[in-house]
């Protein structure tokens, strides 16, 4: 595979995920895009030596962790929007 059909399996994957967001490829998330905020990152590189895709993905694990998760499902069990709640912007650090 290359690196556009890699791309797009993972946009396809994610496409309906709120919190979920695909990197270009090549480039790799950092915690200074999450920490604060509900969202998963996802990037992937190519190693041209050995041919392996070598997958990061970063969360802040308090928010998008049990605390971030459970108002996420709760949102989901009483017919809210998913987002509720949780629409903030990572603290750049």
């Amino acid at each position: 595979m290359d690196a556009g059909a890699i791309s797009r399996a993972y946009a396809d994957a994610y496409a309906d995920a709120a919190f979920t967001h695909v990197l270009e490829p090549g480039q790799l998330p950092e915690l200074k895009h999450v920490v604060g905020s509900n969202n998963c990152v996802i990037g992937f590189d190519i190693s041209e030596r050995t041919g392996r895709v070598l997958v990061v993905s970063c969360t802040d694990n308090l928010l998008k962790g049990a605390s971030g998760q459970a108002v996420q499902n709760f949102n989901i069990m009483h017919g809210l929007d998913e987002r509720t709640g949780l629409d903030s912007v990572a603290w750049y650090l």
